[in-house]
């Protein structure tokens, strides 16, 4: 039988609420179960922590860090994540004690870790969130209304080697040159693990619209099929073009060889939907060897970023190896070369039809 326990505003007033739950009306969660057998990718979880590791600060919902101590409450998200420089780990809770696996508010069981990780912090789950018919409240109850892609948008990807390659500078800044160039941006993750760093960079450029795949109503995109996640951008480039944007760069998680992310450039409407692919990389034999890949699946990059283009010799020998322009950051940001980017990519019949009306600072906003 299943035991229900009734849980106070109160209580819930103490927790720190993670980032993956800004979404959440609080107000819904008026009790809990302790079947945490059933937790599925995306259910909130009440916990208490056990033991500080590796995640020593916690991102909140509000959009600013808090100190983590032992002893605290925190409501999480049950979830997997992939992250070869972090954490590896799965939707999976322990009454005994689950894993912290990303401070955006990810808990599960983790699986592998870089040799240079510490412990994960430790949290007992106390239960799931329920709201007043029984219902577990899970992320996705909250997501955007899902919609099917729309026409006209002009989508740019961008694609990396790895993790820590380049990929959210290289959006931050093409989102940034384009919106000085005049366009209505967005600025959009599609895949990865939720956490507000690369949404508050986003946010910064000054795009018109941010969003990333947590508006969709996923906590991590990992081990999710492709399909939820292609209807997830769909929802997400949809809404973009609601606010207005005739330009979304879209990033895509960790390297092309990560399954989720490969899947995805693997399919056809994926390829479609993209006009054009930058590729991130940290040195020339990363970007020989990215480049050589996307190709293999049809996908010609149109550019070259990230850490290779901090380096003149690096990025000399990147453009010798792949035929292809190496962009810095300085130049994503600047807005003639960013707006000649986008006119390689589109033309300059579609780049003329695109060009918006200028904008106000009112009309910037992120995902509602």
């Amino acid at each position: 039988m299943t035991v229900i326990t009734p849980i106070t505003t109160e209580i819930l007033s103490q927790a720190k609420w993670a980032f993956a739950t800004r979404r959440v009306n609080r107000k819904d969660a008026v009790c809990m179960t302790g079947r945490l057998e059933t937790a599925q990718s995306g259910d909130l979880v009440l916990g208490r922590v056990e033991r500080i590791g590796s995640h020593k600060r916690i991102q909140l919902a509000e959009g600013r860090t808090a100190q983590l101590y032992t002893g605290d409450l925190v409501v999480l998200a049950s979830g997997a994540r992939y992250a070869p420089d972090q954490f590896e780990g799965v939707a999976e809770l322990d009454p005994q004690g689950s894993d912290m696996l990303a401070a955006g508010g990810v808990i599960g069981r983790m699986r592998e870790s870089h040799s240079r990780m510490a412990a994960p912090t430790r949290v007992i789950p106390i239960g799931l969130l329920m709201d007043a018919t029984g219902a577990v409240l899970n992320l996705d109850h909250y997501a955007l209304e899902k919609s099917i892609r729309p026409d006209g948008l002009h989508v740019i990807g961008v694609v990396g080697a790895s993790m820590n390659s380049g990929k959210t500078t290289a959006v931050a800044s093409l989102a940034h040159g384009l919106s000085r160039a005049g366009h209505r941006v967005a600025a959009i993750k599609a895949t990865g693990t939720g956490a507000f760093g690369d949404f508050n960079a986003f946010i910064d450029t000054g795009a018109h619209y941010v969003a990333d795949f947590t508006d969709a109503g996923m906590v991590s995109t990992y081990q999710q099929s492709a399909a939820r996640i292609e209807a997830g951008l769909d929802t997400l480039l949809a809404h973009a073009a609601r606010e207005g944007c005739e330009v979304a760069i879209v990033e895509l998680a960790d390297g092309v060889f990560q399954k989720e992310t490969g899947e995805l450039l693997r399919k056809q409407r994926i390829q479609d939907c993209f006009a054009g692919v930058v590729f991130a990389a940290p040195d020339a034999l990363a970007s020989a060897g990215g480049c050589t890949a996307l190709r293999a699946m049809g996908i010609e990059p149109a550019a070259v970023t990230g850490m290779v283009s901090c380096s003149p010799l690096g990025a000399a020998e990147a453009e010798a190896a792949t035929a292809i322009r190496v962009i810095s950051k300085d130049d994503l940001c600047d807005p003639a070369q960013a707006n000649a980017l986008l006119s390689g990519i589109i033309g300059s019949e579609g780049l003329r039809s695109a060009l918006p009306q200028p904008g106000t600072l009112a009309d910037v906003g992120i995902a509602a």
